[in-house]
């Protein structure tokens, strides 16, 4: 397995708080199959001044000390990328990081009050050729209100990465609803452990992928934690590989798991909250935002 959100790294964010804690989650990912963890810490200027460059060292340095203890566990370096400002420009300029130097990147949004600027910012880096991966939106406190715009931004080619603990249970039944309709809704592509710490938030990834495994199949579930985690660490396009499954239909919902309205369907909303609705916009509209952001 690949696991591609925990926050490993000791002593850089809310996560590992030092190196034998850190150890201690090398040890329990490798006992659970895992040969693969992307080190995401938080970038969130004011609170957590991690930068592209400190990240790769700390990387570097853990991978030294995991080798020194024996323990086969390959790291790479990410972020957990908080919508900030300027984040097409961070990314070309290295100060914020995608996963492995790759395009595609793990976006966190805030958690008590939908951004207005959501769609736009998605739509921007998306049109700067980067893949956004939205991480767990199952347990945005606002999903309930704006589900609606979850399913736009995954029809228009943005990634979904769920926590394994919400198909646990361990963040509440609302969480674990979400996340369960949106596998059953095949809007998942990524299943992650966002592991913390030793205690309260530890490496689940092997729980989580069976129980994704007991909703939509053996298959589906390797693909969540491997087949996708291994073409992302290797730069694949989306489009080479697995459409994410759906079992039942929901509104708006495509039964295949291919998307449907590409980069199209992004601007179509971002145009619409810019008019204070939600719907389709025209299409001499999209291609004017197309033709502004390539020309």
């Amino acid at each position: 397995m690949i696991d591609l959100h925990n926050h490993i790294l000791p002593g850089v964010d809310d996560g590992a708080a030092d190196v034998s804690v850190a150890i201690g989650m090398a040890k329990m990912a490798v006992e659970e199959g895992t040969t693969d963890f992307a080190c995401t810490p938080h970038i969130l200027p004011g609170l957590y001044h991690n930068r592209g460059d400190l990240i790769k060292c700390a990387v570097a340095e853990l991978q030294q000390v995991l080798l020194r203890e024996g323990i086969l566990l390959n790291l790479v370096a990410g972020a957990d990328v908080h919508l900030v400002p300027d984040l097409v420009a961070g990314l070309r300029e290295g100060r914020l990081l995608t996963l492995a130097d790759s395009r595609y990147v793990l976006i966190e949004v805030p958690h008590h009050v939908y951004p207005s600027r959501l769609v736009d910012e998605l739509f921007n880096l998306t049109m700067a050729g980067y893949v956004p991966i939205l991480t767990h939106p199952e347990r945005l406190a606002w999903i309930n209100t704006h589900y609606a715009e979850i399913r736009r931004l995954f029809d228009g080619g943005v990634w979904m990465q769920i926590t394994a603990a919400s198909l646990l249970g361990k963040f509440g039944r609302r969480a674990q609803y979400w996340s369960e309709r949106m596998l059953d809704e095949g809007r998942v592509h990524i299943l992650a452990s966002d592991a913390h710490d030793l205690a309260k938030r530890p490496v689940n990834l092997r729980a989580g992928r069976d129980a994704a495994a007991l909703r939509l199949g053996e298959e589906e579930a390797e693909h969540m934690v491997s087949t996708r985690p291994r073409g992302i660490l290797a730069n694949v396009l989306p489009s080479a590989l697995p459409k994410a499954l759906a079992i039942v239909g929901g509104e708006g919902s495509n039964e295949t798991g291919h998307s449907n309205g590409g980069l199209e369907s992004i601007s179509a909303t971002a145009h619409a909250r810019r008019r204070g609705t939600v719907g389709s916009a025209p299409f001499d509209h999209t291609v004017g935002r197309l033709r502004r952001f390539f020309g």
